[in-house]
């Protein structure tokens, strides 16, 4: 299954991450909510949140979110959980630089709206808000080159991360270029280690 967007995000009336919250913790017919966290908590040309709920998360961060919604992981997903299980957290949550889906980079819209990246910035506060010892796994490979835009959105990122005490993190071998790997054809025991995410946005826009 690919998803092309359909419009521009800054053509769509969106939920805001506080709505979409609330409605993800009201009891729905599609998916368990004791188990999932989904925001917003239908299939839309956006996503805030996809994870597991539980006590202590890993956070994983991508470019874009793809397909996935509960109880239908894509293969990304399924590594995510496998890695997130593997060193030692219960439970994961999805995150990602940009919140509109596209399945192929390529596709995403060339300018950045700015009312999309306030409310996934207002998501990740949540995130980080709800783990006690935020770790913050970086994950977005090459792919962060796509869009100009996207390097800028990470350091807001980082600075939201430093109200909660976060720790970044990767997995597997960087770049030449330094991005940290993807979670896809990693090993499910792959131990995660820190990043050096300051370093690597000074490289990247420099």
């Amino acid at each position: 299954m690919m998803h092309i967007p359909q419009a521009l995000t800054t053509d769509l009336e969106l939920v805001t991450f506080r709505q979409a919250l609330e409605a993800a913790n009201t009891p729905s017919p599609d998916y368990d909510i004791r188990k999932w966290l989904y925001a917003p908590n239908f299939y839309s040309e956006y996503r805030y949140i996809l994870g597991t709920r539980g006590s202590r998360p890993l956070i994983c961060i991508g470019v874009n979110p793809s397909t996935a919604r509960p109880d239908a992981l894509d293969n990304t997903l399924k590594s995510v959980e496998r890695i997130a299980l593997g060193n030692g957290y219960d439970s994961f949550i999805m995150f990602n630089v940009y919140a509109q889906r596209a399945t192929r980079p390529d596709d995403m819209e060339k300018a950045c709206n700015p009312d999309l990246h306030r409310e996934n910035m207002e998501a990740f506060r949540y995130v980080l808000s709800i783990c006690p010892e935020p770790a913050v796994w970086a994950a977005w490979g090459a792919v962060i080159e796509k869009r100009r835009y996207l390097p800028g959105c990470v350091r807001d990122m980082v600075c939201l991360g430093r109200e909660y005490d976060a720790r970044w993190l990767c997995a597997g071998p960087v770049s030449r270029k330094g991005h940290p790997h993807h979670p896809l054809y990693l090993r499910k025991d792959e131990p995660l280690r820190p990043f050096d995410i300051l370093g690597y946005l000074d490289g990247l826009e420099g």
